[in-house]
């Protein structure tokens, strides 16, 4: 057979964050896609990843764009590629910028491409969180080839992960080619002539350490009396949303405090290339005073070295590679003494300093973007060649086989069931129903809903509005002098009893922790905090099975965060043993069951079994709960294999028939949550197909075939009667469905990351 040369590369899809996003990936994209641009005949193509969505106005370039947030943009993503005719994906990779637990999303792009893909790493943590490793395991074994930037990362890849030596290419951070530049004229150009200047630049965050070098000023300017520390960036655009300047008015107040602020100056923008190279070269000397060790990669470093520029940093991976040889100085983490002392000995010493940067600008050579572009172009090469003999076969699937896709997350009937006070119990059609006032079942729902949703990254000042809402009538709902929540509220704003149910003490103890175990937002947690310190031990009292289990449910929320409260803990064993004496009392081989009736929010009993016996390590409790779930999911199954949950018109008693009608939402909501747990602890797929089944009945996968939810309000019906759906659209059905889709989408994205064969 005649050998032939391999086609060229015509089309390249570069997918990352893209300018005119503000961030170290969307500069290193932008760089990259031009280089190779330049040294190839290809067309260079972006799919953007936008952590909010289509607030960029892109070049043309940009051809797709994905809402970092949005699970089914992703699939979206791929399918768009697969048919573009690309012949090599360039992926870049960084934990925080993809969706999902630790950016699981990108893994269903990347599950149904058709094409090589070569994944640059920006980070490799050599101590991965469980989740972090999951997530980066399956994204090796999806990309064709591995691109790191420094030899610590390899040895990582090759140690951590046991990554094929072969799949590896390093390539070191491009730099661009900067032209010679007058330094004196530069200090001229920024006031700071026959100053000496240390330069930071890149955007501003915590972990960069500014506040040590502020605090080396003092000791630098009694040998320097005219130095001068520019730092230069904004603050960094996901800070910004989260918590304002706080971090740069702390820096500025620091400066103030120690007496330097004639020292200091700070640049508050985002600046372009050559007005950057114009800093590094006015600076003789530059700073990275990075905390974190494990940072594999900083542009900014590079671009500094690649400038030919004096270097003072921290021991960081990329710092201790590049720096190595005398071409920099390391000094220890957080020390601002060392770095005072190093400061003064390079500014001290001319010669030292000067012959630093030409070895520095002499390396710098190599690390430009066209050598750097051309080094990527070989990589695409290899990965072509390699995919080209070994392309994966598509799964085919009927459609009665495969689960129904989940619909968008969309919140407008909620937002209108909603007022100042909380959210409305009932509505006549769509259209809230006032007579019926407010209760608290359903206000602890919606904030459960507002931090899972936070969680997954839709932490909007929409999402944060109504999340204050629900709080405040939880607030308002409880009675500090009884340890218990009302439930009922008119809407004139009056308590209709004086003690709620206990199920609604047990549903706002969930609510409670999970903003405890689960919020970002400090004031958030420490106001739960503070009421569920209060309101748990009233489940001592209760009686009722269900609250023993949201109880148990919401006590584990709590544990996330303080996992070694003994009296939470010490409740939830309580609980979880009365649950377990239940069951053992009553269950027989043929009515394995807690009660000698099964009547509504059934799932719950066993899910806080099995949430018990996960956390806890009770056996006992692991065993009862996943034995009594998976006889509740065969008799709540109908003969066309679809979900059929218990009617409450009759509900099942043991030796009779379960009653089908009246079916409620909560119902299915309830069985979704107990699947996940029982696939969390098991890791079986039939909890997974088990939460797929009962999401599908709110689809219309169920016995009218009819779907529950409705899409043009983004509410869901009140349930299944005998003939008929129940075309109201109260506030539980409507808060079933919303958080079975959120916890939905947590499933697949923990799927992704268990098995990329799993869709």
């Amino acid at each position: 057979m005649t050998n032939m040369t391999a086609p060229e590369i015509l089309k390249i899809a570069f997918v990352g964050d893209y300018p005119p996003r503000k961030c170290g990936i969307a500069t290193f994209t932008y760089d990259l896609r031009i280089g190779v641009a330049k040294e190839s005949h290809a067309e260079c193509i972006v799919v953007a990843m936008e952590d909010i969505s289509h607030a960029y106005h892109y070049d043309n370039e940009v051809q797709f764009q994905v809402a970092e947030q949005e699970l089914d943009e992703y699939r979206s993503a791929a399918d768009f590629l697969n048919f573009s005719n690309v012949d090599v994906i360039s992926l870049q990779h960084e934990f925080g910028i993809f969706g999902g637990a630790c950016g699981s999303h990108i893994l269903a792009l990347l599950q149904d491409i058709r094409i090589p893909v070569v994944t640059t790493l920006h980070t490799v943590l050599s101590e991965p969180s469980q989740t972090q490793r999951a997530v980066m395991v399956q994204l090796i074994r999806l990309s064709t080839r591995l691109v790191v930037m420094t030899e610590r990362c390899r040895q990582t890849l090759l140690n951590t992960y046991s990554v094929d030596r072969e799949q590896v290419d390093l390539i070191a951070h491009g730099i661009p080619d900067a032209p010679e530049t007058d330094q004196k004229v530069l200090k001229e150009q920024f006031g700071v002539e026959n100053k000496p200047v240390a330069l930071t630049f890149g955007l501003l965050s915590p972990g960069k350490g500014i506040e040590h070098v502020l605090q080396a000023i003092p000791e630098i300017i009694k040998k320097f009396p005219d130095f001068i520390y520019i730092v230069l960036g904004a603050t960094h655009p996901s800070l910004i949303r989260e918590q304002g300047e706080r971090y740069r008015i702390s820096l500025e107040r620091m400066a103030k405090e120690l007496g330097v602020t004639k020292h200091v100056s700070f640049y508050n923008r985002f600046v372009e290339l050559e007005e950057l190279t114009d800093f590094i070269g006015a600076a003789d000397l530059y700073v990275t005073p990075y905390l974190n060790v494990q940072q594999a990669v900083s542009g900014t470093l590079a671009y500094a070295f690649g400038c030919g520029q004096a270097v003072i940093s921290t021991p960081y991976w990329h710092a201790a590679e590049l720096l190595a040889d005398g071409r920099g100085v390391l000094v220890p983490f957080a020390d601002s003494s060392a770095i005072a002392r190093e400061v003064i000995g390079l500014l001290s010493d001319d010669e030292r300093r000067l012959k630093m940067r030409d070895r520095a600008h002499r390396l710098g050579r190599t690390m430009t973007w066209d050598n750097v572009s051309q080094l990527y172009l070989d990589s695409f090469s290899r990965a072509r060649d390699q995919q080209s003999a070994a392309l994966k076969p598509l799964a085919v699937r009927t459609l009665d086989e495969q689960p129904l896709a989940l619909p968008q997350m969309q919140l407008d009937h909620l937002q209108h069931l909603s007022d100042s006070t909380g959210v409305i119990q009932h509505a006549i059609y769509s259209v809230p129903d006032h007579a019926h006032g407010y209760c608290t079942d359903d206000n602890a729902r919606a904030l459960i809903l507002t931090v899972l949703l936070e969680e997954q990254g839709k932490d909007s000042a929409e999402v944060h509005s109504l999340a204050t809402r629900y709080a405040a009538f939880l607030n308002n709902a409880f009675d500090r002098d009884s340890g218990r929540f009302r439930n009922f509220l008119s809407f004139d704003r009056r308590w209709l009893e004086s003690d709620g149910s206990d199920d609604s003490q047990g549903r706002a103890l969930w609510a409670l922790g999970t903003c405890i175990g689960r919020s970002r937002r400090a004031g958030m947690v420490a106001w739960a905090r503070e009421l569920f310190q209060r309101a748990f031990p009233a489940c001592e009292q209760t009686t009722s099975p269900r609250t023993w289990s949201l109880c148990i449910i919401g006590i584990h929320e709590y544990l996330r965060r303080y996992s070694g409260e003994r009296a939470a803990a010490a409740m939830s064993q309580q609980l979880a043993d009365r649950l377990a004496d239940m069951y053992e009392s009553t269950a027989t081989p043929e009515w394995p069951w807690f009660e000698n009736i099964a009547t509504y929010n059934n799932a719950r009993l066993s899910q806080s079994l099995i949430t018990h016996g996960r956390w806890f390590d009770d056996h006992r409790a692991a065993e009862i709960g996943l034995k009594s779930l998976r006889w509740l999911c065969e008799i709540q199954l109908s003969p066309q294999g679809r979900f059929r949950p218990i009617g409450s018109n009759g509900f099942s008693r043991e030796g009779g028939v379960a009653a089908v009608f009246d079916q409620q939402a909560i119902e299915a909501h309830a069985m979704v949550s107990a699947s996940i747990e029982a696939f969390a602890v098991s890791k079986d797929p039939f909890w997974s197909e088990q939460a797929h089944l009962a999401f599908d009945w709110f689809l219309g996968r169920n016995d009218l075939g009819q779907p529950i939810y409705d899409p043009s309000t983004g509410g869901c019906f009140d349930g299944l009667m005998e003939n008929k759906v129940n075309e109201n659209q109260g506030a539980e059905s409507t808060l079933a469905f919303l958080l079975s889709l959120v916890e939905m989408r947590g499933l697949n994205a923990t799927m992704r990351v268990a098995s990329p064969s799993t869709h």
